[in-house]
């Protein structure tokens, strides 16, 4: 079995998924690969949608439910869901070009950046923040500056991001399963059952 986790840095369910998704790989034996989107285009350029917090009526719901999810999972916040999101394309970038070589370095850089973007309410849109949370997941600096200044970095993650687009990917979290697709954080407890008796 093998998991395909697309997040974006700026999804509060993104960040909330991906304190989970590990585990829940460990405990299937599945394989499991981490994959960056950009809310930005798949939502509002290709969807012709707003983002969730500028959206009347469900933005008011996606405050309670990311405080009930909190509460229920023990997880605290440290910036505002009605704050200003950084700018998630320096971060995908890095995590992207890392994944091309090792997964289990980009996805060390991609917890480092969540935590320190969604726990300390950093702005990781600033090549010296991104550097400092690559610096905790021992990445050396050498190779975070390569990812932000190399044209050949930014190119992947096009391809990457309109990959995931083609197969149908439109949100955060997005998890696919063996070719199933699951949208959404709450989908984690039937993503779990899906994996345990091998889909219906």
């Amino acid at each position: 079995m093998h998991i395909d986790f697309y997040f974006d840095f700026i999804s509060p369910f993104g960040y909330f998924a991906s304190l989970r998704i590990d585990e829940l790989a460990r405990r299937h034996g599945a394989t499991l690969t981490w994959r960056p989107i950009l809310l930005g285009v798949s939502v509002m350029k290709v969807m012709g949608s707003k983002p969730l917090m500028e959206i009347p009526l469900k933005a008011d719901y996606i405050r309670t439910e990311a405080a009930r999810y909190c509460r229920r999972h023990g997880v605290t916040l440290g910036r505002s869901l009605d704050a200003a999101p950084m700018n998630p394309l320096p971060a995908a970038r890095v995590f992207n070009w890392i994944a091309q070589t090792s997964q289990e370095e980009a996805q060390a850089f991609a917890r480092s950046v969540l935590r320190a973007y969604w726990e300390s309410n950093r702005r990781l849109d600033d090549p010296e923040e991104l550097i400092a949370a690559g610096h905790a997941a021992q990445l050396p600096e050498s190779r975070v500056r390569d990812a932000l200044e190399n044209p050949d970095a930014s190119a992947s993650l096009r391809t990457s991001v309109d990959t995931a687009i083609a197969k149908g990917v439109f949100g955060s979290p997005f998890i696919v399963v063996d070719g199933e697709p699951f949208f959404g954080v709450d989908k984690l407890e039937l993503v779990d059952q899906w994996l345990a008796c091998g889909g219906w």
